[in-house]
């Protein structure tokens, strides 16, 4: 295997992260005539919210306000999409933060690629779809996702058989088996980490048996069984694709637990939880709809009407903690739930044939392990000012959306603003100091 070879490159600012976060950032950056390099790990721009079906407490359509933001940060003469780009390290330099990323290798020059399709349609090769949350199957070589940008085929090498269907069937020769990664040094004036969030894995507790069940899924889940353009064009059950009868949501299923290490509440669990069982109870209106939880945190605007929208739909909502989740021989469920509004405070067995459970946010990226920032207690980004929620304490880097920790969407968007206007009265500054 040959050397990685080393590019050097300058920009004015670089943003960690393409979700609605970093690109809000960069748009914003780039609308002030700033150079803005994004690199995103991901073989799309988008984030999680280009996967969302709709956004509480509107119940807008995520895609239709996450595609435009996809499309202007394409088509902006100022920014530079880095996709498939992994940060390695960020540390102060001479012009600012020497940013060293690798490009991982697609396969497919991005260049010749037309994003015509035909070696997706010519591979027989298939694995389990990660963005349809392994619900459906893509191929070997494929275009992420419907809307996704770049529009440009990845070959994933763990699946390929090396039969050569696809470079048959390319018509611009864009398939290169011999493509090697690439490392960037990149020299930034300004970093705006906007790296987003994960979900802790559904077997982190063991009591709930999602291993055991194909009918235990995680929220981003139950976004694609609801979105229109789902893996099965509504919701049905994965095991055996039956529509559900019952459907429960388990709340803190990892947050708030300190045998976890997760002690602070994820924030959006229980909006997210409510907006999917609304529209669940339009999709399947004799279903019956179950959430569990703790308490309910309603805090932004307009979140308590909706909350109480929820209930006089006759969305059941059960004070209680759910203590152990049993799969059955029919595929069901059986919850035991110590309900704390029952009189006697005893474990109730419940019966569902599905279950949603509201894993805690986690940061994606790590940071501090690889840039001068420091990591809360949370293990997020320590923002380093109470009237500076971007701020890192770190000169030149700043920090936006769920990288400082949980937040929604609405939260995530201003914070990004916040972090790009920073950013650039700082990229002022050393222009007038450089100046003078």
């Amino acid at each position: 295997m040959e050397r990685a070879t080393t590019e050097e490159r300058r920009t004015d600012a670089l943003v960690v992260g393409g979700g609605i976060a970093g690109l809000e950032a960069a748009l914003e950056l780039a609308d002030q005539g700033f150079q803005v390099i994004v690199a995103e790990r991901q073989s799309s721009i988008g984030g999680h919210m280009i996967s969302l079906s709709k956004v509480f407490p509107t119940l807008d359509c995520a895609s239709c306000i996450t595609t435009p933001k996809m499309s202007a940060a394409a088509h902006h003469p100022n920014i530079e999409l880095l996709t498939n780009a992994e940060v390695n390290a960020i540390q102060p330099g001479p012009e600012g933060q020497e940013v060293m990323l690798t490009l991982r290798p697609t396969y497919v020059d991005a260049a010749k690629c037309i994003g015509c399709r035909l070696c997706e349609y010519a591979c027989e090769a298939e694995y389990p779809d990660p963005f349809e949350q392994s619900m459906s199957m893509t191929r070997a070589i494929a275009i992420p996702f419907a809307n996704a940008i770049p529009q440009k085929a990845v070959l994933d090498p763990a699946y390929c058989t090396t039969c050569g269907a696809c470079l048959r069937a390319c018509p611009t020769d864009a398939i290169d088996l011999d493509q090697q990664p690439r490392t960037l040094q990149i020299s930034a004036g300004a970093v705006v980490v906007a790296s987003g969030f994960r979900l802790s894995p559904l077997s982190t507790k063991p009591q709930y048996n999602a291993q055991r069940s194909a009918n235990i899924l995680s929220p981003l889940a139950m976004e694609r069984l609801l979105a229109p353009h789902g893996p099965y064009g509504r919701v049905l059950r994965p095991s055996d694709g039956k529509i559900p009868s019952s459907v429960a949501f388990v709340l803190c299923a990892g947050s708030r637990d300190l045998t976890l290490d997760v002690p602070y509440c994820s924030r959006v669990c229980c909006m997210y939880s409510i907006k999917q069982a609304m529209l669940l109870s339009g999709s399947l209106p004799i279903a019956d709809i179950t959430i569990y939880y703790m308490d309910i945190r309603a805090f932004g605007k307009g979140y308590e009407a909706f909350y109480q929208n929820a209930r006089a739909m006759g969305i059941n909502f059960v004070r209680g903690k759910v203590a152990k989740i049993e799969p059955t021989d029919s595929d069901d469920l059986l919850l035991h739930v110590e309900a704390t509004d029952s009189p006697t405070g005893a474990l109730e067995p419940r019966r569902h044939d599905l279950v949603v459970l509201a894993q805690a946010m986690l940061p994606q990226w790590d940071a501090a392990a690889a840039a001068p920032v420091a990591r809360a207690t949370d293990g997020f980004v320590l923002t380093s000012e109470i009237t500076s929620p971007t701020a890192t304490g770190a000169e030149g880097i700043f920090v936006a959306g769920a990288a400082a920790g949980p937040k929604d969407i609405v939260d995530t968007i201003a914070e990004a603003g916040a972090a790009a206007m920073q950013a650039s009265r700082y990229l002022k500054e050393r222009v007038e100091a450089a100046v003078a």
